[in-house]
């Protein structure tokens, strides 16, 4: 971050022996790293809260685009006439049975409706 390297340091740690002396120096250096601690914590914290600032905006960014495809789709779709899906069939391989499933339709039974002398055309 900031490329201090092994002189660097060395350098530091002779004048903070010089200026602070020995006796003191261990005390020195514990409040020096209450400080790095407190300002990386602070650091940290700011930085999360950038980064849900930025989801947010990102967040109400794709709400608009889902919203305009949504209306897109809608107005699209208005113009069509909109008809019920037809039951599926389904043929049976063994018996040439058509099978009709009103399971999903408002028939008021439930299953399989299976005619036994039609064949499918």
């Amino acid at each position: 971050m900031f490329d201090i390297g092994a002189p660097e340091i060395l350098l530091i740690a002779i004048v903070a022996i010089i200026v602070i002396g020995p006796k003191d120096l261990p005390v020195a250096l514990r409040f020096a790293g209450k400080w790095v601690s407190k300002a990386r914590g602070m650091m940290r914290e700011l930085r999360s809260g950038f980064d849900s600032m930025v989801r947010e905006a990102e967040m109400e960014e794709m709400e608009k685009k889902w919203a305009e495809n949504n209306e897109r789709i809608m107005r699209e779709s208005a113009d069509q006439e909109m008809l019920p899906l037809p039951p599926e069939e389904k043929v049976e391989p063994d018996s040439g049975k058509t099978t009709i499933d009103v399971s999903d339709n408002d028939v008021g039974t439930s299953g399989n409706i299976a005619d036994a002398g039609d064949k499918p055309t």
